[in-house]
């Protein structure tokens, strides 16, 4: 199975697309001078005397020993725009970044690429307290080899390749047990890069590098079975496990395929998530399904969403199961848009460009978001945020042979080759409403139609079209794979063109429809939609609400509880549609039935500034 991406993918989403866009712009904006500043100081080629006070800030200060690591997500998020769309400006802005790389690579003498000193290095092997070294350099590595791989700059393997001497010499000057100490230190994805280019170079230091990046310590916890994560640092061991991910793409031994799976078991299937589908509290892993006494202000760390997104993405595409997607699904919609690129329910004061990322999702009742601006604090999740926000594009549709499966129901087009044929597959979500009009700005036709008084409230389902679009007068033989969202609240319904294929309440499955396509044939998906509670794992009387993938908080200052005599099952009663419908678009606001006062309830990627709760206790 192979996922499909770059430019055969083109995404569609006006929401998506308007993120993609803002972030974009956000790269453009950042001044190549800054991004380079702590190498060319740890390379002796910043000679500018004066005190500057435009410069990067918060962990990109000159006096943060993680400095240095936002540059490699920049270079990625760039390589992977590249790849997209063919943008050549960003592609020459990032071009120009990696020469300027090389340069201080050679003034360092001829290894050292990194925007911290070597001695970081050896620190860790005394035991003097760093900061995350490798996890810094880790960055710079990532960006390098993305800049390959996605936009085909060979100066910037080049350049990894000379880097990756230094970690050769360094690495060999311990005994095994050593090493191991010092892989107890953060080490983020150096195994992964260390997989990469042994995949791209085939030269045996790779191998060798692998062997003793082999975190034993972890890696065998996790294949004897035991909880090796519960209170540890989650995003430490997440990259791990992402290389042992592409160690088994690269060098096939099953053991690696084996200790992601046990990761993924003892990280989600046995630990449990919040109804986001994120973990975490403080940067570590909650015990195992116990959640309540995990609620606080610094759930949910955006680099875990983005990471552990990637890790289902590779066993999907391992295993072809389902549940790997809804994970996906779930942490695109409460994690990734619920924390970058603001976008408010309600009119906030100062400016919407200023919000640009959260570290965490709180989850605490009465919570607010913290956002951060575009020079003050470039945390780890700002770098997260520049890559999750360039790969849209990602984890939509895969191949196997003839088989297209379709993991994420965002509006996109797909161009694939099949038996020799060109081939699109348009992808989008018909949203029933009858009218064009986006805004109050009267610019579309009013014309009478049977769909705008058809639906007078939103569809209680959601309608998704693939259509087929082919070369006249030949047909094409594939078997489209729609999945089942976990989500639906009763029977699923597919059609081909007017006829029914199936119904089923069979969720997290897929449906597929063999058939020999033509020109125009489509098949829709209609999915039941509305309201349920999540309870709790370790306490069954506080839950969530999620509509469809997306999870509703209620907009409040203090905790509120719910008064009901309903059951669980019965809990969407309480809320009735707020809002519904503006201009052209069903919105997914809701209110309390009877509550007092009442609560009104958004999605948690709609909020900005607003205080909100997202678990409530139900009293009965």
């Amino acid at each position: 199975m192979e996922e499909l991406m770059g430019e055969s993918v083109i995404l569609r989403d006006g929401e998506l697309l308007r993120r993609s866009f803002a972030n974009r712009k956000y790269l453009m904006s950042l001044k190549d001078e800054h991004l380079l500043r702590n190498y060319e100081l740890e390379a002796g080629r910043f000679t500018n005397r004066c005190i500057d006070t435009e410069t990067m800030g918060g962990w990109e200060s000159s006096t943060c020993q993680l400095r240095g690591h936002f540059l490699g997500h920049y270079l990625s998020a760039a390589a992977m725009y590249y790849n997209q769309t063919g943008d050549i400006e960003i592609k020459a802005k990032a071009d120009a970044i990696v020469d300027e790389l090389g340069r201080c690579q050679e003034d360092n003498g001829g290894e050292w690429a990194a925007g911290i000193p070597e001695k970081y290095l050896y620190w860790i092997a005394k035991g003097r307290p760093i900061w995350a070294p490798q996890y810094t350099i880790h960055k710079t590595f990532m960006g390098l080899v993305d800049m390959y791989k996605y936009a085909g700059n060979k100066r910037a393997i080049e350049i990894a390749d000379k880097f990756a001497d230094w970690f050769y010499d360094w690495s060999g000057k311990y005994s095994r047990e050593k090493f191991d100490d010092i892989l107890d230190y953060e080490t983020s994805g150096m195994l992964e890069v260390w997989a990469d280019l042994y995949d791209i170079t085939k030269k045996d230091k790779y191998k060798t590098l692998i062997e003793r990046y082999y975190r034993s310590r972890l890696f065998d916890a996790l294949l004897a079975g035991k909880d090796a994560l519960t209170n540890m640092h989650a995003n430490t061991t997440i990259p791990e496990i992402l290389g042992c991910a592409r160690c088994y793409e690269v060098l096939g031994d099953e053991k690696y395929l084996n200790i992601v799976k046990a990761y993924y078991k003892c990280a989600v299937t046995d630990r449990g998530t919040f109804a986001t589908g994120g973990s975490t509290q403080g940067e570590i892993w909650q015990p195992m399904m116990k959640l309540k006494n995990r609620l606080g202000d610094k759930n949910q760390e955006l680099c875990t969403v983005y990471n552990m997104r990637r890790l289902a993405d590779f066993l999907f595409l391992q295993t072809h199961d389902p549940k790997y997607l809804q994970y996906m699904e779930y942490n695109l919609y409460n994690g990734i848009m619920a924390q970058s690129y603001y976008f408010g329910v309600e009119a906030s004061s100062g400016n919407e460009e200023e919000r640009l990322y959260t570290y965490f999702l709180p989850m605490a009742a009465g919570s607010r978001k913290n956002w951060a601006g575009p020079m003050d604090s470039f945390f780890c999740c700002c770098g997260t945020m520049v890559q999750a926000n360039a790969s849209f594009n990602h984890g939509i549709f895969y191949e196997d042979g003839k088989n297209i499966y379709i993991g994420q129901y965002i509006n996109s087009d797909l161009d694939f080759n099949i038996d020799g044929n060109s081939v699109r597959l348009s992808l989008f979500e018909d949203s029933m409403n009858g009218l064009l009009q986006e805004s109050s700005e009267n610019n579309t036709a009013q014309t009478v139609n049977d769909i705008a008084s058809a639906y007078a409230n939103r569809p209680p389902f959601r309608k998704y079209v693939a259509v087929i679009h082919a070369e006249e007068g030949k047909t094409v033989d594939i078997s489209l794979n729609f999945r089942i969202p976990e989500w639906i609240n009763g029977k699923a319904v597919i059609m081909y063109n007017d006829e029914k294929i199936t119904e089923t309440g069979d969720s997290s499955s897929f449906v597929a429809i063999n058939r020999k396509f033509k020109d125009g044939d489509r098949v829709t998906a209609y999915f039941p939609i509305g309201i349920k509670f999540i309870p709790m794992p370790d306490d069954p009387s506080t839950g969530a609400f999620r509509f469809g993938p997306e999870v509703l908080v209620g907009l409040t200052d203090d905790e509120r509880f719910i008064h009901t005599d309903k059951d669980d099952e019965h809990l969407y009663e309480e809320f009735a549609p707020m809002a519904e419908r503006e201009w052209g678009t069903w919105l997914p606001y809701f209110r309390t039935l009877n509550q007092e006062p009442g609560i009104k309830f958004v999605p948690i990627n709609k909020v900005g500034d607003e205080k909100y709760q997202m678990y409530f206790k139900i009293k009965r």
